[in-house]
């Protein structure tokens, strides 16, 4: 797990010396520390620099959770628990698997945005500080949390020395004439070419305006008067700033005296500074043309960073062409009301939140805001069908990182389809379509969230439902919630029936023969799973799923110790796999074939396939993959004689497992592995030594242990085989299920946990 997942600064910071030490100083001596402000004061990035700041003296790690874009607080717990990486597959809620994975830990979590969902936050809160010790919770928002235990931390807007600064070095990142002001002779930018024409539709340019003419610089004086019109606020500066190539300072003091004195004055009741960051707003909204109007108010249905597609689809029509989005994308950019950001999905834009909801009013005023959220939802249930379609392809891990990327307007989507009575099947639909990253992206709980209250709903819809109800039974098995997995399994299967509905009802059969798999009744996953296959062949059904089941069905006969008909079934996956470029069911295929090679004696080959299964485990981000192939590798290191370094790879796995789930699924077969491993180590080393080298590999994390097992693998250890470590098929107690004795399915966490489903 990454340490840190705060984002870089993508400029320079402007003064705050003073508060970033005074807040710096409060979360050494404080545990929940809240920086409250006016939109726009500059809580975030202020915050944000502390924390990092800070983050060396926490071990585990600081973790950013922006709550902001979230509408449902049902989706709080989730947001967490993605900010921290945390995979939990098993079926409690996730406020659970928070304070456990926080308990022990030392950990500064930051909470953005928190205002909207105070009444729900605040609980969280406390309750994740009760039980954690070692957590430190850096909150911002508008208001406190009024937690016991709170420090609220105010901040006041820019000094006028750092206002001018700020004012001075925006304004020549955007390429307006250097401007007197503290230290703007020191920040060197690109000045706009003299005679450069002002924006189309400004007030210079309209009667009772300044006369038009080229930009030019006002004197000290002018600026130190702008930054006092606009209370040192740091978003009203960097929006004035982002018009400075256009107009004079004098001439923005002159739209500040006249055009905005109604809307400064007449907002009774507001606070100053949230008149005068309207204003600075509406201000920059009524420097726009009517075209970029038009857009930044459509582009408030986007809850997220989104991309130019995304833009051009939802926000297009007859009054905004599509082809010409660029250029107005550009317009909001070059004044500061869009920023641009490149994520692993490739280049997005962001607008802030307090931008975003001005244009959402305007948005409303329009009366269009029911048919906007309608194109942004058709927008996003077109993207996850593509991804579904292109993660059996060459392309997943583009499709993982654009899911990843739009999960913000996914959970938007599904929100907006479970709204509405009539709306039902496309919640379905959309919870069935995202399997790929319910499961193959380590969101298991969040997609149980929307499945259940997709599936309360009576849709009318039967291939939309029957959808939701197997993808809801893959999800239950991976859990551990057999109850439910075969609840909605068998109601899957039943209207599958009914329906007269082959592919559901296969893959009902698949999920259940999963269900058997994990619960050491093997025997009857070869049947189920066997005859899912038969029916997906004759259906002409070939994708990742298909391929799952091949490498279940594979483990299934090498568990009972056919480890020649494993060995087909998983090269026929590997074949497939590097035929179509599919890297996710691929990585599954040769953790069974490293397994193989090592009943063979073929240490060599076992460890360069492992070792291939560790690497694309750990670029998917998939925990279960990774465990597994790691506890494998383990087996394997000391079968080459190196029973230390078996140990502390044994050691690396077990946190991986605590983030996961119930380690090793439950199941006595998937056991064997770690158990013959264990012993083998612990008689080489002797009890003692063994535990010092368990404990130094459960100190690592998980990205050590990935390097650790990848160090491993190009240098194997040398010398014979250990005494005992005669390869042997790994075999469970018996052929058949002894009442009383089956153990429950376990809880895989992680991306891709369709390594035992």
């Amino acid at each position: 797990m990454r340490r840190s997942n705060l984002p870089a600064e993508l400029n320079r910071f402007v003064g705050r010396t003073i508060e970033q030490a005074a807040l710096t100083a409060l979360l050494d001596a404080s545990r929940l520390v809240t920086v409250v402000g006016v939109g726009g004061v500059g809580k975030t990035r202020l915050a944000l620099r502390a924390a990092a700041a800070a983050q060396k003296r926490y071990s585990d790690g600081v973790r950013l959770a922006e709550l902001a874009p979230l509408r449902d607080p049902d989706l709080i717990e989730y947001a967490l628990v993605e900010a921290l990486d945390l995979t939990d597959h098993t079926p409690r809620p996730p406020r659970e698997a928070l304070v456990e994975h926080l308990a022990e830990r030392r950990t500064l979590l930051v909470v953005d945005g928190f205002e909207h969902l105070v009444e729900h936050c605040a609980p969280l809160v406390r309750e994740l500080l009760e039980h954690a010790p070692g957590l430190t919770v850096l909150a911002i928002g508008r208001r406190p949390l009024r937690v016991a235990g709170e420090v609220v931390f105010p901040l006041a807007p820019l000094g006028e020395e750092d206002a001018m600064t700020l004012l001075a070095e925006r304004a020549a990142e955007a390429g307006a004439p250097s401007l007197p002001g503290a230290e703007a002779d020191a920040f060197h930018g690109v000045p706009t070419p003299a005679g450069a024409p002002l924006h189309p539709g400004t007030a210079a340019a309209r009667p009772g305006g300044p006369a038009r003419g080229p930009a030019r610089t006002g004197d000290r004086d002018a600026v130190r008067e702008l930054c006092r019109r606009l209370d040192g606020i740091p978003l009203a500066l960097e929006l004035a700033a982002g018009r400075l190539p256009l107009l004079s300072v004098e001439q923005m003091l002159y739209r500040l005296d006249d055009r905005f004195r109604l809307l400064t004055d007449g907002a009774r009741g507001a606070l100053p500074r949230h008149q005068t960051l309207r204003t600075a707003i509406g201000w920059s909204h009524e420097l726009c043309t009517p075209e970029e109007r038009l857009l930044w108010a459509r582009l408030s249905v986007f809850p997220g960073p989104f991309d130019l597609e995304a833009v051009e689809y939802v926000c297009g029509g007859p009054e905004l062409p599509p082809e010409r989005i660029l250029d107005l994308l550009g317009g909001l950019l070059a004044q500061s009301l869009l920023t641009r950001e490149d994520t692993p999905a490739g280049p997005a834009y962001r607008m802030l939140d307090t931008v975003s909801a001005y244009g959402a009013e305007w948005l409303a005023a329009l009366d269009d805001t029911d048919r906007m959220r309608r194109r942004h939802r058709d927008w996003y249930m077109g993207l996850a069908t593509w991804c579904e379609l292109e993660w059996f392809s060459p392309r997943q891990p583009e499709v993982a990182a654009l899911t990843e990327a739009a999960l913000p307007h996914l959970r938007a989507a599904l929100d907006l389809c479970l709204e509405l009575p009539e709306d039902a099947h496309l919640a379905q639909h959309l919870a069935g379509t995202l399997w790929f990253a319910w499961v193959g992206c380590g969101r298991l709980s969040e997609g149980r969230h929307w499945l259940d209250r997709a599936l309360a709903l009576e849709s009318g819809h039967e291939e939309a439902r029957l959808k939701a109800l197997w993808v809801l039974g893959y999800v239950a098995v991976l859990q551990g919630d057999g109850t439910a997995a075969v609840a909605a399994l068998h109601e899957c299967g039943e209207r599958a029936r009914s329906s007269r509905n082959a592919l559901a009802e296969a893959y009902a059969t698949h999920r259940m023969g999963c269900l058997a798999l994990l619960t050491d009744d093997m025997p009857r996953a070869e049947e189920l799973i066997g005859r899912a296959l038969d029916a997906y062949r004759e259906l002409g059904e070939l994708n990742s799923n298909v391929l799952m089941a091949q490498i279940e069905l594979a483990m299934a006969r090498a568990f009972r110790g056919d480890q020649e008909g494993a060995g087909v079934l998983s090269r026929e996956v590997r074949e497939v796999c590097e035929e179509r470029g599919e890297l996710w069911a691929r990585a599954y295929a040769l953790y069974v074939l490293g397994y193989l090679a090592w009943t063979r004696g073929a240490f060599g080959e076992a460890r360069e396939l492992l070792t291939e299964c560790v690497s694309i485990n750990d670029s998917f981000r998939d925990l279960v993959g990774l465990v597994l192939a790691i506890e494998l590798l383990a087996l394997v290191t000391v079968s080459e004689g190196d029973a230390e370094e078996a140990a502390v790879l044994q050691g690396a796995a077990v946190p991986v497992w605590d983030t996961v789930g119930v380690r090793l699924f439950g199941s006595e077969a998937f056991d064997v592995p770690r158990s013959l491993c264990e012993r083998q180590a612990e008689e080489a080393l002797g009890a003692e030594a063994y535990g010092a080298a368990f404990r130094a590999g459960q100190g690592l994390s998980a990205a050590e242990a990935v390097e650790r097992a990848l160090v491993a693998g190009r240098n194997p250890a040398v010398g014979g085989p250990a005494e005992e470590s005669a390869p042997r098929p790994f075999r469970t107690a018996g052929t058949a299920t002894v009442p009383g004795t089956r153990k429950p399915a376990g809880s895989p966490t992680g991306k891709g946990g369709e390594a035992a489903g």
